[in-house]
């Protein structure tokens, strides 16, 4: 049964601006897997938008936004063996989860120069 569902989209300049200008921003938003994984490509700040959008997304799925002492680095996505997008939680994410009793998060990340977008289906 779907539990919720949410979507993101976000400019690609301005993730890459609030990296390079907040001391702190990345590590703060994203695990340190996904700094490795988005530093090594090419168009870098199209794949950490991409994964802040999941971010958002999932906030909005859950239907709390975010609040109640989430953080974002506590959601982190991971490829599988074949680059399908999944999310990982930790914290008091991961205790949100498992109170809640879900079961499988979707996700769907696109993104191009400009812009990313990420949808985040949550079933129970």
């Amino acid at each position: 049964m779907i539990y919720g569902i949410g979507i993101d989209l976000i400019e690609v300049e301005r993730v890459k601006k609030s990296i390079e200008k907040i001391s702190g921003f990345k590590e703060k938003i994203f695990t340190s897997k996904e700094i490795s994984y988005c530093e090594s490509k090419s168009r870098k700040f199209e794949h950490f938008a991409a994964r802040f959008a999941v971010k958002e997304a999932f906030f909005k799925a859950i239907g709390t936004g975010w609040r109640n002492g989430l953080a974002f680095c506590e959601i982190e996505v991971v490829n599988d063996k074949l680059g399908k997008p999944e999310i990982q939680v930790y914290g008091k994410a991961g205790e949100l989860f498992r109170k809640n009793k879900f079961k499988r998060v979707n996700v769907s990340i696109s993104h191009i120069k400009e812009a990313a977008s990420a949808v985040v289906v949550i079933e129970t």
